[in-house]
Order: structure tokens, then C-alpha cells, then sequence
């Protein structure tokens, strides 16, 4: 699929379904797990109340692709696309292709669709969508169009059921979504609004960080001096590596248990100390998903107030905590920051990959255990810095 022209969010869920329908839960810790809770969507104004719980945000302009499988059509993935603005059969038929194969691939027998914004924009996508499900041999319950408040369907011609001028509905007044308001699931007014939450800081607090991402800049240049005439800059690395990992075991310790006071300071060496892959991969490695909400509650705070040139790795981190969470539209737009701030960042590169391909939340593993990491790097310290 063209990246270029075209915005995917794949939104992965294991525990909606079409017929009957579960929250899924963030994990939360310390407490235990809690029972889901169990909605049944069997029209269309029950799906199209359930759609922006499922991708966070009301959608605009997108087709909108929900992959579902026995028991009771159970949803497994729900996929997101920018409709292409001018159509583009080209693109229309790279985002129809893409959705099949994330479907065929997680071997999913079923699906529909939602298209929301005019007919000129969705028809070229749900009439590629129709297309490639049929050859794929993928069942497709329905395919809709959204748009002022009114659905249509590309599959019934029913005027009793499916009038020409469409049918109106009002998702934010549904039952349905009354439960799952009640169940957590937020829903912004759209991606924008999802791409809000990490928007960088502004004004007197970004003023604040510069200068603390200066001190912090200053002191690691400070640790490579003192070893500089020595030739024997790995030593220099261990010591930042050293001073990071410590940065990082504490700054996840305190947010786990509710402390979100961290100085500029604190955060700025953090976002310098995450150049060093070592300092990355153990945070990575500690991202237990029992303490996801924790985990996210840093992420985003380190990736608002990180400054250009700092913000790949915690963006990436962040990325990575809401895959795992199930929050797919908030790991794309973290995903964009990081590759804003460096277009070839791997680890945003593989994730990006990884949740493009509809993989689900279930296969956010983490790599290494924090011991794996460090017995990984062990012996590399004389090797050259990475640009801190």
C-alpha cells in the first residue's frame, strides 16, 4: 500500500465481536483481572456505535475494515484507512488488497466494512473492497456508508429497510454506547484529537525542557571528556549507559506506583540516555503489560516533553505500550513521531511494519528480559558512542 498517500491504523482487538461484543480491558495492576463485559451489535446502528469505541476516535473520511470469526463472529482485528482524496483506482485498489490480505492471513472467514464520508470518496474503495473479499473467498456481512448522521448499505437494495436517501441513526446516543463509555473505552472527536495527546509541549514548558535537554546534552558531554584523551570512549558510554539504566529503572518504578512528579531534568537525561540502545532495549524489555496503564501514562509524558532530536525512542516505547494495550490508533500517531524525528529509526520501522500486517495485541511480547539485555551487551563497551 502506497504509506504515501494513504494513513492505515490497524486497530487489532480479540475481544469484540459482531454479534456479541466484549470490552477489552487495559491491564491494570495491582489489581486482578476483571470480567468482560458482553455487548451484542446485530444491526447496523449497533455495529456503527461500536466502531469508534473500537479505533478511540469518531473517523472521518476512512474505510473502515472489521475481520471477524467463529465463535459468534467474534472481531479479531478492525483496521482503519484514509480514504484516497482525489479518488485514486490505484489506491483504492492497494488499501482493498491490503485489508484482504491482513484477513486472509489471520485466516479470518469474515468481515464488513464502513466507509465514512460522500459517495464519490467511499465508492471507488467499497467497490475495491467488495472485489477483493469476493476473490479472497472472505464472507462479507455488510458494507456501509457513513455520512451526516445517515448509513447506507452497498448490499441491500431494499427500500423498506434501506431507503435511497439512507437510514439516520445517532452512534453517541446508542445503548451500546452507553455501556462502553461506562466500560473505559473513550472515544475522541477524531485522529487529530488522538494525535493531540503527544502534541510536543509549548510556550514557558517547552522553554523549560529546551534548557533542561541542554544541562542534560552539556553533562554527557562532560562524561565523554573526562575519557576523551584516554582514546577509550567505551568507558565513557558504560558510564552514561550505567547512569541511564538507573534513570530508567526509577522513572518506571515511580510511575507504577502513581508518581508522575519527575523534574525537566529527570526527563531531558532520560530522552538523552535513550540514544544509547542499551538504555532503550532494557526500558523495552521492562514494558510488563501488567502495568500497561503505568507504562503509558510515561511514555506520553516523556515523548510531549522530549525535543527534537530526543523523540524517536520514547515515541517508540510509547508506540510498542499501545499496541500492547490494543490502542492502535495512539501506537500510528506515535509511531509518526517517531519517524518525524528520524525517518530510519528502527525500532519504529519493524513496529510499524509488525502493526500494519493486523498483527494483533497478543504477539507485543517483549523481546528480552532485562538480564538478556544486559548480558547482550555485555563486552561491547569499547566499541564507538552513538551520537548522544
Amino acid at each position: 500500500m502506497r504509506q504515501t498517500s494513504t494513513a492505515s491504523d490497524n486497530t487489532p482487538q480479540t475481544t469484540q465481536t459482531t454479534q456479541t461484543t466484549q470490552t477489552p480491558r487495559t491491564p491494570r495492576a495491582p489489581r486482578a483481572a476483571q470480567p468482560a463485559t458482553a455487548i451484542r451489535a446485530s444491526s447496523p446502528p449497533d455495529l456503527l456505535a461500536v466502531v469508534p469505541h473500537l479505533l478511540g476516535f469518531v473517523p472521518d473520511l476512512s474505510l473502515v475494515v472489521i475481520g471477524s470469526a467463529p465463535p459468534r463472529d467474534r472481531i479479531r482485528v478492525t483496521l482503519r484507512y484514509d480514504l484516497p482524496d482525489p479518488p485514486d483506482a490505484d489506491l483504492a485498489a492497494d488499501i482493498a488488497a491490503h485489508a484482504a490480505g491482513v484477513l486472509g492471513a489471520q485466516r479470518l472467514p469474515a468481515a464488513l466494512a464502513v466507509g465514512y464520508g460522500p459517495e464519490a470518496l467511499v465508492a471507488p474503495v467499497a467497490g475495491a473492497f467488495l472485489d477483493a473479499a469476493r476473490l479472497a473467498g472472505i464472507t462479507l456481512h455488510d458494507v456501509l456508508r457513513v455520512e451526516n448522521g445517515r448509513y447506507w448499505s452497498y448490499r441491500c437494495g431494499n427500500e423498506a429497510c434501506c431507503p435511497a436517501d439512507g437510514v439516520p441513526f445517532d452512534g453517541s446516543a446508542h445503548p451500546v454506547s452507553a455501556v462502553m463509555d461506562a466500560a473505559g473505552m473513550r472515544v475522541l472527536p477524531g485522529r487529530a484529537a488522538v494525535a493531540g495527546r503527544i502534541a510536543p509541549l509549548d510556550g514557558a514548558a517547552a522553554a523549560s525542557m529546551r534548557g533542561a535537554t541542554r544541562r542534560a546534552e552539556q553533562h554527557a558531554a562532560a562524561l565523554l571528556g573526562k575519557v576523551r584523551k584516554s582514546g577509550r570512549t567505551g568507558a565513557a558510554r558504560q558510564l552514561i549507559a550505567a547512569e541511564g539504566l538507573n534513570a530508567v529503572g526509577s522513572m518506571i518504578a515511580a510511575y507504577r506506583a502513581g508518581d508522575r512528579s519527575a523534574s525537566d531534568y529527570e526527563i531531558a537525561w532520560l530522552t538523552v540516555a535513550l540514544r544509547d540502545l542499551r538504555v532503550r532495549d532494557d526500558a523495552w524489555a521492562r514494558m510488563d503489560p501488567a502495568h500497561a496503564e503505568a507504562h503509558l501514562r510515561l511514555w506520553l509524558d516523556v515523548t510531549r516533553r522530549a525535543q527534537p532530536g530526543r523523540v524517536s525512542a520514547p515515541a517508540a516505547l510509547l508506540a510498542f505500550v499501545a499496541w500492547q494495550s490494543g490502542d492502535g490508533a495512539l501506537a500510528n500517531v506515535a509511531l509518526d513521531r517517531s519517524l518525524a524525528d528520524d525517518p530510519r529509526y528502527s525500532m519504529a520501522l519493524l513496529l510499524r511494519q509488525v502493526i500494519a500486517a493486523g498483527a494483533p495485541p497478543s504477539l507485543a511480547r517483549l523481546p528480552m528480559t532485562p538480564e538478556e539485555v544486559a548480558a547482550s551487551y555485555a563486552g561491547l563497551g569499547d566499541g564507538d558512542d552513538d551520537e548522544l
